[in-house]
């Protein structure tokens, strides 16, 4: 049977519900000329993109239909500023899932920019605590906005900024879903630091990356690994950052995050792991990264830029991707 119109209405209202667009640039608290005006307008409303679509499409950057020369405008800022993406329709984040703002620093004008640069993470949020089945234990859950501080120290100039919310209530490999949306921003400030790791995007994910083929439907859920490169130490972290081991299975011990909720302007530092010489950080000998400490179970044992303890306490050290490697 088919269902009536009106049930018809009634579910593609509930799914517009459950999906959202960070269409509204907010600065310092304040919205900024409203929807679209400095955030790229992207062409599948606000509907998600999947693993499978999206991962190694050039659309991962700023989302389907929303490139350079769309008459989006370009919002000056300073170094310091807290930058708000905020959704339309008054809608809420009402998927479990990670988080973060990336940035890329346009070769010229950032209104003819395509992305296809160097790019770097400026900010994650994931759990606030307990493991990754329960909904409310994701920072996200439930807010109107993703934010974060403009790093004291980046090299002054105009970025995309791109804000992403990755959500993973479907629970298998090719079903994550992908929000993103990319604002214009002219940033001033004294600059003096040097972003790191500088990626392309496509190329941050693979569909089977843990914290993207993520299964949360089990009874001993596994412990969730933020995906994507390191935080630059010049940028900022939520609950739950990369290495915090965040999201232990149920009846598990919740680990303690590497950062606590950090929403103020970072001062040239962070509550990221400081940069370091390259670790690859793969295998599970060697010593303690020099400080004669270990790392704990499914906490994090090395990866690019990792300077903390490479032995573990508990199992061996194995790597994630190139960013990351954890005790298990």
């Amino acid at each position: 049977m088919r269902p009536s119109p009106l049930l018809s209405l009634t579910l593609a209202a509930a799914t517009a519900r459950a999906h959202y667009i960070f269409s509204e640039l907010i600065v310092n608290n304040a919205a900024q000329g409203g929807d679209y005006a400095y955030i790229r307008k992207n062409s599948n409303t606000y509907m998600p993109s999947f693993t499978s679509e999206i991962v190694n499409s050039p659309d991962l950057r700023c989302n389907k239909g929303a490139t350079a020369g769309g008459g989006t405008k370009t919002y000056s800022a300073k170094a310091g500023d807290k930058i708000g993406f905020k959704l339309s329709f008054n809608e809420f984040i009402e998927h479990p899932g990670p988080g973060f703002v990336y940035m890329s620093k346009a070769p010229g004008s950032v209104a003819s920019y395509d992305g296809s640069g160097d790019w770097f993470k400026a900010y994650e949020t994931g759990l606030c605590g307990g493991n990754a089945a329960t909904d409310a234990n994701w920072c996200s859950w439930q807010k109107d906005r993703l934010e974060f501080t403009i790093p004291a120290k980046i090299p002054p100039g105009e970025y995309l900024v791109r804000v992403e919310h990755i959500a993973i209530h479907e629970g298998h490999v090719g079903k994550a879903q992908f929000y993103m949306e990319c604002a214009q921003l002219k940033i001033e400030g004294p600059g003096g630091g040097t972003p790191a790791p500088l990626v392309k995007i496509p190329g941050i994910y693979s569909a089977n990356d843990p914290g993207i083929a993520y299964n949360k439907w089990t009874s001993s859920p596994a412990a969730y690994v933020m995906p994507g490169p390191k935080v630059w130490d010049g940028g900022s972290s939520g609950g739950g950052g990369s290495g915090a081991g965040a999201g232990a299975g149920a009846g598990a011990e919740p680990a303690t995050p590497t950062s606590a909720v950090n929403d103020a302007a970072p001062t040239g530092g962070s509550s990221a792991a400081p940069s370091a010489p390259p670790s690859t950080g793969g295998g599970g000998g060697g010593g303690a990264g020099g400080s004669g400490e270990t790392a704990q179970l499914y906490g994090q044992c090395g990866g690019l830029g990792w300077s903390g303890p490479t032995a573990c306490a508990q199992g061996a050290c194995k790597a994630v991707n190139e960013y990351y490697s954890q005790c298990s």
